[in-house]
């Protein structure tokens, strides 16, 4: 039963962390990227969250989008905390991910086969 709570949990934060980043991040290292959380990560005890990042620039974006986030991860956590009304919320990491990048060129060779 834990891990439909987790896996709730999960969904909400990650629905939470687009709508902070889309609105509210005026960073100038997120602000204007095509950014993705492509998956959220939560811990049994809901005290850590791996949010994936990935950019459609490609991994270099990403990257430097996970800077600008890790410097708002407070702003961040305080915000999912309340807005999701936690307990405890729990301690944000960004990781940066290529797989919209991947994703992409496979799209690209399999149009080539064409």
């Amino acid at each position: 039963m834990a891990g439909y709570k987790s896996d709730r949990v999960a969904e909400d934060i990650k629905r939470e962390i687009i709508a902070i980043i889309r609105d509210e991040i005026k960073d100038p290292r997120v602000q204007g990227k095509l950014l993705t959380v492509i998956r959220v990560e939560v811990t049994g005890d809901l005290s850590y969250a791996k949010a994936y990042i990935s950019a459609m620039e490609g991994i270099d974006a990403a990257k430097e989008a996970v800077a600008g986030l890790k410097n708002a991860a407070g702003y961040i956590r305080r915000e999912v905390g309340q807005r999701l009304r936690l307990r405890k919320s729990p301690e944000l990491r960004f990781i940066a991910d290529d797989s919209i990048e991947h994703g992409m060129s496979i799209a690209k060779m399999l149009n080539d086969l064409k």
